[in-house]
């Protein structure tokens, strides 16, 4: 039996790895946890782990964060990165704080059971983008960003609720279920958010925000 651990401070990507774990008897989830310290907490009473399916964006203690400490402290336990976005900086620090593998949550069930036993069997799973961009960071390693002139980006505070719900790879429709919105006002939010940051699509959006400190 793979006892595995689930990070991740949304309920609903929580459940939902948790479930595409069920398909297989070989993997029980042993616990789950909300955020770095609390799965930093939890392993001092379990650490009996195979191994951390491991989101980034965490409060308290991010992913990377967690990953570089339980690599100190339990080097044996196995860590993937499953998160929503194959950000190239976030695939860079990851590598450097030790884990093991870098998925997106969109992963299939079988594609996640394999990327579980090549990783216990020494390999390194990776999406296929990620991948490709590991590759080109190691041809173009990353320099640190110089902090730039933040540009004066005004969103309403419920386009940031909405955008913040947006970056935690909600749908739009359980967006619109958190916020007590329509699905046509989200997308209407949604709209704006993206003529207001000037971007195209949500990865851009996100990441343009967050280096305006947006969200």
């Amino acid at each position: 039996m793979i006892k595995i651990v689930i990070a991740d401070d949304n309920s609903f990507l929580l459940k939902t790895a948790t479930e595409k774990l069920s398909f297989f008897d070989d993997f029980s989830v042993k616990f789950t946890a909300i955020n770095g310290i609390d799965l930093l907490e939890k392993l001092e009473k379990n650490h009996n782990i195979d191994l951390i399916l491991m989101d980034i964006e965490m409060p308290k203690m991010n992913g990377i964060e967690a990953t570089a400490c339980i690599k100190q402290k339990y080097p044996q336990i196995k860590i993937i990165m499953l998160t929503v976005f194959d950000n190239d900086e976030n695939i860079f620090k990851s590598i450097k704080a030790g884990a093991d593998g870098y998925l997106l949550k969109e992963v299939n069930p079988k594609d996640l059971q394999q990327g579980i036993l090549d990783t216990l069997n020494g390999g390194a799973t990776m999406t296929p983008s990620i991948a490709l961009k590991t590759l080109r960071l190691f041809r173009n390693p990353i320099v640190p960003d110089i902090p730039a002139e933040q540009e004066d980006i005004k969103l309403t505070p419920r386009e940031i609720e909405v955008l913040e719900q947006l970056s935690k790879g909600l749908k739009y429709d359980l967006i619109a279920d958190n916020l007590f919105l329509s699905s046509g006002t989200v997308r209407k939010h949604i709209e704006n958010i993206y003529a207001k940051l000037q971007v195209h699509n949500k990865l851009e959006a996100i990441q343009k925000a967050k280096s305006n400190n947006i969200i």
